[in-house]
This record gives C-alpha cells, sequence and structure tokens, in this order.
C-alpha cells in the first residue's frame, strides 16, 4: 500500500541535489501547493511508488508550516503516504474500528506542463507523531506520479522503529498496511534508496 515516501527539506534545490549527490537521479519539479506552503520534486521508486522532496514554498511565506520543513538543519523523511484504495470504503472500514480521522479531503496540484493532478486524502487523527501514514486516493484522470518522474531508483528498505512494536503492529494490522516493524530505542521512520550511483539511508 505504499504509495510515496516524503522527504523533507528547508530549500528544494539543496534536497534535489542532496539526493542526487547519492543516488545519481535528479528529482524532477512537481509544483507547488496552494494553501499548504509548500513545493516538491519527485523521483519514481518503481511502479506506484515515488519519492517527493519537499519544501516550503518561497512564494507562499504566509501558509503553516505543515511538516516543519524550516526547522530542518539537514534533510530528514517527515512522513509518508499509502494507498488502500477507494477511500470512501476505507473511512468506513476505519468507522467501524473506532478509529478517528479526518476526510476524505480533496487536493491538488497543477504540474509545470500545466496538467492538473487531483486526489483525495485522509489523515488520521492519531498517526503516532508521523509513524503512521496519511492515506491517498489518485482520480481515475491522474496519471500517478510515479509513471513520468525521473526513474532509476528503488526501495532497498521501508520500516517503522518503535519502542512499542507489539502495540503498534495492532494498529497497523487493522489499517491493512503492509509494513515492517522494528523494536528500536527510538520511534523513526527508516528507508534505504538504491540507485546507480550508490545507496541512500534517510530516517525521520
Amino acid at each position: 500500500m505504499l504509495d510515496h515516501i516524503l522527504l523533507g527539506c528547508t530549500v528544494l534545490t539543496s534536497g534535489i541535489e542532496f539526493v542526487a549527490k547519492h543516488t545519481g537521479v535528479r528529482a524532477a519539479f512537481g509544483g507547488v501547493h496552494p494553501g499548504r506552503g509548500t513545493q516538491n520534486a519527485l523521483l519514481s521508486l518503481g511502479e506506484k511508488h515515488y519519492l517527493e522532496i519537499i519544501a516550503l514554498d518561497p512564494l507562499q511565506s504566509d501558509a503553516p508550516d505543515h511538516y516543519g520543513v524550516a526547522k530542518l538543519i539537514w534533510p530528514r523523511l517527515v512522513g509518508w503516504a499509502a494507498h488502500p484504495g477507494d477511500l470512501n470504503s476505507f473511512a468506513t472500514r476505519l468507522r467501524e474500528a473506532d478509529i478517528a480521522f479526518d476526510g476524505p479531503n480533496p487536493g491538488s496540484r497543477k504540474r509545470p506542463d500545466g496538467r492538473l493532478l487531483q486526489w483525495k486524502t485522509l489523515n488520521l487523527k492519531d498517526d503516532h507523531s508521523g509513524l503512521l501514514p496519511f492515506f491517498i486516493e489518485w482520480s481515475a484522470d491522474t496519471i500517478h506520479p510515479s509513471a513520468d518522474s525521473p526513474t532509476g531508483c528503488r526501495i532497498v528498505r521501508f520500516e517503522i522503529a518503535t519502542p512499542e512494536p507489539e502495540q503498534l503492529s495492532n494498529t497497523v494490522a487493522i489499517l491493512g498496511l503492509d509494513v515492517k516493524i522494528v523494536k528500536a530505542e527510538y520511534a523513526q521512520l527508516r528507508t534505504t534508496i538504491a540507485g546507480p550511483k550508490g545507496e541512500l539511508a534517510l530516517i525521520s
């Protein structure tokens, strides 16, 4: 169900250079998120998976810093998205499981070529401090970003580290997520991306 991984950075060009230096693949500018205060660059991680490098949009200085990227000293994982299929059906499942959420809410972004991408998202009220994803359903007439973003990279590892793996595993099972959970002293997301130049390990 992994849709995409979000890598936060303060300046978008710096994030693009950081990923390119380690993987050999340069992410392409994707566009801005109106009202969200961010802009992004994307690279494909295989079919239906991609990396989103996300940073502040200097032209939206009054917008809230939703992912806290302004405070980052170096690029870090700031979240991930999963695609469970029809979000309305998924929302019904969550209600039956007594899991609080917000959405589905519509979203959109215009690409540099003028094409409009549209989607719906659902956010958990308790995402365990960012360990759990938000959920996305792409519009039927929208090309998934993994299909036409720069290629050459793939996911070697993606996992959730937590001091309480048993508790989180129960929630993950209810959500229907297929993600590795490991016991660790600190809670964090971990991923390793491989490209033609080498591997890049990232944490939250």
